[in-house]
């Protein structure tokens, strides 16, 4: 066992799923834990234990009003949480807590200097709004990581990297006119895609104007193009030099997703986790957390995930 990595292969973070039927089903969680183990990366690296995040914690991020509102439709387990996404379950609002519960545990891991980078599968649901469920997203982990690292350890240049298909508007829009949080989001162009933002010329306001980095690409997008834009988002690290790095990468970019339209390979998921973590060596004392995100081509998630994690080892 290294102390460079940690991995959160804690099997009730499958528990944030919305059954069998639903794209974002417990299947993910598994498909990537028998490859993770058929490869035999789970005796390279440490494991960690899923814990359920506090209120207190999770209004760090979302709204006192909004997440008693999770908290009550969590009770009931009917209806939506947003307008048809995102359906609400008998203890949805545990199961999301459980996976920023994670995100916060592995932040506190690497901040301690326990280790230096962290993995988790079920993770990174960077849809949700302050004030709302959004996109299969009940509470966004991203955006309550980003202001925990800042409050609980003073963390001021944070860099949010994500490669998911679907743009981040969850975290983008939440910090658009904060400068000192670095975004940098390569996704499918908005035109096809939910949920239709992350536009170019979106770079942030007032006093972040052009300080984020939003980089759509066009439907069938492949390895080639995203090796291009990813050399924009090297050069942009490179200028702001980040004290910690948050990496969503969602295997729904990879092709034959069943809900998205770009075709790139798991080698590109690999090449910015190894970036990233040579980024990350260089400005942030190594600290890197790496967050699964979308994804539901079973294979596509065992293969990309697993891809990521052999190149954060």
């Amino acid at each position: 066992m290294c102390k460079e990595l940690i991995v959160y292969d804690d099997v009730s973070l499958s528990q944030y799923s919305f059954g069998n039927k639903h794209p974002f089903g417990p299947a993910r969680y598994d498909a990537f834990n028998r490859e993770f183990i058929a490869q035999g990366l789970n005796k390279l690296c440490a494991h960690g234990k899923a814990i359920l995040a506090s209120d207190q914690q999770i209004t760090l991020f979302h709204t006192t009003q909004y997440l008693q509102h999770l908290i009550t439709l969590s009770a009931g387990g009917e209806g939506y949480l947003d307008c048809g996404d995102t359906p609400a379950f008998k203890g949805i609002y545990q199961a999301a807590s459980r996976v920023a519960g994670s995100t916060l545990d592995a932040v506190d891991k690497i901040m301690a200097v326990d280790y230096k980078r962290a993995f988790i599968p079920i993770a990174g649901l960077h849809h949700a709004a302050r004030d709302k469920a959004a996109g299969f997203c009940a509470l966004n982990d991203c955006g309550i990581a980003i202001e925990y690292l800042r409050k609980q350890y003073a963390i001021k240049k944070i860099a949010y990297i994500d490669i998911d298909a679907h743009h981040a508007d969850g975290v983008f829009y939440a910090f658009e006119t904060d400068p000192d949080l670095q975004f940098a989001d390569i996704h499918e162009d908005g035109i096809y895609l939910y949920p239709g933002t992350g536009h170019f010329n979106e770079t942030g306001k007032a006093a972040a104007a052009g300080s984020k980095l939003n980089l759509p690409v066009p439907v069938n997008a492949d390895d080639e193009r995203f090796n291009i834009e990813w050399q924009k988002i090297e050069h942009y690290l490179a200028l702001r030099q980040p004290e910690f790095i948050l990496f969503q990468c969602g295997a729904d970019s990879i092709k034959n997703d069943p809900i998205t339209d770009l075709n790139f390979t798991p080698r590109s998921h690999a090449l910015a986790a190894r970036r990233l973590k040579k980024i990350a060596d260089q400005y942030a004392s190594g600290r890197l957390l790496a967050m699964g995100g979308g994804g539901y081509n079973l294979n596509n998630i065992a293969n990309t995930w697993c891809a990521v994690v052999k190149a954060l080892i």
